[in-house]
């Protein structure tokens, strides 16, 4: 006998991931698919983890968070937004930025709700949305440049929209929205009275001639905004599945009553790890600028000696990369090749798009460039051969 899977999963299938990865594997490709670094992030973090599980905090810890870190946060939204918010009842400790999206969906989503969703998207935000009934409404961020259609972003509000998800800074795209483009966001959600979810977890990854404003800080917004980051992204600890949502009482309120029941808390010795990589000093978010930036640097340098056509992200540590000029046209053909021939792994971006705006995606690939030196030497050797 054998059971078939929930409807509410039973049309996920594989990932693209799963698919690139064996295939890597297969050919001993250099990785620039994955979106983790491959180094370890700051020793302040790693020391003050050693030392609460030497202190014995190795139970379990409170569902909404360890103080220690719902402090360390609340001091981090002051110091880099002016933010000022109680740690008691406006910030939430999740597992991961991942957990973070699916606990505001459950909470806050009813089914036949319509959540915008902006394409190319991160992987979980579809499923996330029709695991709890939810309508995915998609507006593309449209290439070379990934911009908005403003009268089709304009057209996806309606009576029946609960929410919009605003990744900035984006993945896969790199960029950063504006202060202008947040303005308008910002009022179509006051005028439907929709909340925003607002994905920031590359919000210290911002390059030279790009801002990040967070949109919670827009006149009118707080009330009505869910502000999501992570540990995986600034400290490099993606394997601590450390993150964080920030926001007004009601909307927490909302994401724990789920939370709770979806993943009692965080690892403990963890939360007071990254609780100590908070309260760094601004220099240590000046170097990983820099570090990233060399890198980004670096990588773009290979792209172009390549002949792939890619334009400097703003924000984030991913670059999307036009195959025109090789003579492709398929993205997720163009990724086997490149493993197979040349020995480097990427990601097709069609694959985060729906299905209508699919051919948007396909003539780029995704690289990520959050690996060491080393590594993007090598593969802008190999990349040479195209």
């Amino acid at each position: 006998m054998s059971f078939q899977p929930a409807d509410r999963v039973s049309s996920f299938g594989t990932t693209i991931f799963a698919e690139i990865g064996k295939l890597a594997s297969e050919y001993d490709a250099l990785r620039l698919s994955t979106g983790y670094p491959d180094y370890d992030g700051p020793p302040e973090a790693i020391e003050a983890a050693a030392q609460a599980m030497r202190a014995g905090h190795n139970q379990y810890a409170p569902t909404l968070g360890e103080p220690i870190l719902r402090e360390a946060l609340a001091e981090h939204a002051q110091r880099f937004y002016g933010q000022q918010l109680d740690p008691e009842i406006e910030i939430a400790v999740t597992n991961g930025a991942a957990e973070t999206l699916y606990s505001v969906c459950a909470g806050l989503i009813n089914p036949g709700d319509e959540v915008i969703i902006i394409e190319p998207h991160f992987d979980v935000y579809v499923p996330d949305v029709l695991m709890v009934g939810g309508i995915p409404r998609y507006v593309p961020l449209r290439p070379p440049h990934w911009e908005f259609d403003l009268d089709e972003l304009e057209s996806a509000f309606n009576a029946r929209t609960r929410a919009i998800i605003v990744n900035t800074p984006h993945n896969p795209t790199g960029k950063v929205f504006g202060r202008t483009l947040l303005e308008k966001i910002a009022a179509l959600c006051q005028k439907w009275n929709v909340i925003a979810i607002a994905d920031e977890v590359y919000e210290h990854l911002v390059y030279s001639g790009a801002t990040h404003i967070r949109l919670a800080t827009l006149p009118g917004m707080f009330e009505r905004t869910i502000t999501i980051s992570s540990a995986s992204k600034t400290f490099s600890f993606t394997g601590w599945r450390i993150g964080w949502a920030l926001g007004p009482s009601h909307l927490i309120t909302a994401l724990r009553l789920a939370h709770q029941y979806i993943i009692d808390c965080s690892a403990t010795p963890m939360q007071y790890g990254i609780a100590a990589a908070l309260r760094l000093p601004n220099s240590y978010f000046d170097q990983y600028v820099n570090a990233y930036s060399a890198r980004r640097t670096l990588l773009m340098d290979a792209l172009r000696n390549s002949g792939l056509q890619a334009l400097a992200p703003e924000g984030g540590y991913f670059i999307l990369a036009g195959i025109e000029a090789l003579g492709f046209d398929d993205d997720v053909e163009f990724c086997r090749y490149l493993i197979r021939e040349v020995g480097v792994a990427t990601i097709p971006p069609s694959a985060s798009f729906s299905a209508g705006n699919r051919h948007l995606g396909q003539k780029y690939i995704r690289f990520a460039f959050c690996k060491t030196l080393e590594l993007l030497e090598q593969a802008g050797k190999r990349l040479l051969a195209l």
